[in-house]
């Protein structure tokens, strides 16, 4: 992962380069929110809840640090640091909820006195760790997501109980059992997993999926068999770092020289993408707006970048975020600038709330001191 003080950038429509006028900033409102002494690498919303996780162990209430194990929950509505308190002894990368309990992936051994191997299920409202889902995972887990009955685990893990998996695996979702018939395989690792209507989206540094050829970097497959879904084939050029999914569309977070949003149809053609001087780690959809978090400082007014990702034909500073309209890629006049090297490495959206969470390196966002965690208002 390249950490870059860099900025975002933008294009417009498929096929066309378009120069755009500079956007005039119009500043989001940072809500109370507890901060955090590490990392927030995963966020997550149950209702009026968020979930987070990372390499933090404690959180930051009115200048008292609370223990927190790299596990936390926060009132949405409220900004309360929740009870909800289960220790893990490791960084937690990835978060996902369903139904009455919380799933975590990450690096640690146990969470409390429960041993636990890189993946957990968690009790949303007691914190208790289930004695289902426990496994052991030869390698490293860096995403999750839940659909059709299933845990979907992506990562840099060649085993699971034992059993070969190449960076991918299923778990069924009521008994925690391994999935034996849901075993795709990627070339190298997984560093994205979305669900759609009948497809689980994957994203990384791959270039062949189930040995084949020409699905690099962003892919679908069937949440049954695992097969290629073949009709969506993007082929995005740099690492994939985040997807999010509507009904009409894929969105991907992209590094490389520079970084990018891209906009796909679920035919996999490009609509738009959006170019940024640093790398874009995370993306999520909140109405009409596409929400760009990552190390960036500036946004593009076209796609051409120089050394170091620098823009070359122009820019708009927005600093670690950015909104874009969702049907064109243009970017709008939202701004929540954050600060460090870092910046933003997770990002979800409330539809319900009309808010956004976002979890990194920062310890200033939107103007205010809020260290590693905060939540916004959409643009």
């Amino acid at each position: 992962m390249t950490y870059r003080n860099k900025a975002l950038a933008f294009l417009g429509i498929v096929g066309s380069v378009i120069a755009l006028a500079a956007v005039p900033a119009q500043a989001s409102s940072v809500d109370p929110m507890p901060s955090f002494n590490g990392l927030v690498l995963a966020v997550a919303y149950s209702g009026n809840t968020i979930y987070v996780g990372g390499d933090f162990t404690a959180a930051i209430v009115q200048g008292k640090r609370i223990t927190r194990g790299h596990l936390a929950a926060v009132d949405a509505g409220t900004g309360t640091l929740l009870p909800w308190a289960p220790s893990a002894d490791g960084r937690v990368k990835a978060l996902t909820v369903s139904g009455s309990s919380v799933y975590a992936a990450g690096d640690f051994g146990s969470i409390g006195t429960q041993k636990r191997d890189s993946l957990a299920r968690i009790d949303a409202a007691s914190g208790a760790v289930s004695s289902r889902f426990k496994h052991s995972i030869s390698g490293k887990p860096y995403a999750i997501a839940v659909a059709d009955g299933r845990l979907y685990l992506g990562g840099a893990f060649t085993a699971v109980d034992g059993l070969t998996r190449s960076r991918l695996a299923a778990f069924n979702l009521s008994s925690g059992a391994l999935d034996v018939g849901w075993k795709p395989t990627a070339d190298d690792q997984v560093e994205a997993i979305a669900t759609g209507v009948g497809r689980v989206y994957l994203g990384g540094r791959f270039h062949k999926v189930n040995s084949t050829a020409g699905y690099d970097r962003l892919v679908a497959v069937d949440p049954s068999t695992g097969a290629i879904v073949t009709s969506f084939k993007p082929k995005p050029t740099v690492i994939t770092y985040g997807i999010a999914v509507t009904p009409s569309g894929v969105f991907s977070a992209h590094g490389g020289q520079g970084g990018k949003i891209n906009s796909y149809t679920l035919t996999g053609a490009t609509r738009w993408s959006a170019t940024f001087d640093g790398d874009a780690q995370a993306v999520a959809v909140l109405g009409d707006t596409v929400y760009a978090g990552g190390h960036f400082d500036k946004a593009c007014t076209t796609p051409r970048t120089g050394p170091r990702g620098a823009c070359v034909d122009g820019s708009d500073a927005r600093i670690k975020l950015a909104a874009l309209n969702a049907g064109d890629g243009v970017l709008t006049p939202w701004t929540a600038d954050g600060n460090g090297v870092v910046g933003v490495l997770a990002l979800v959206a409330s539809q319900s709330l009309s808010k956004i969470a976002v979890g990194g390196g920062f310890t200033m966002i939107a103007g205010e001191p809020q260290k590693r965690f905060a939540q916004l208002g959409g643009a």
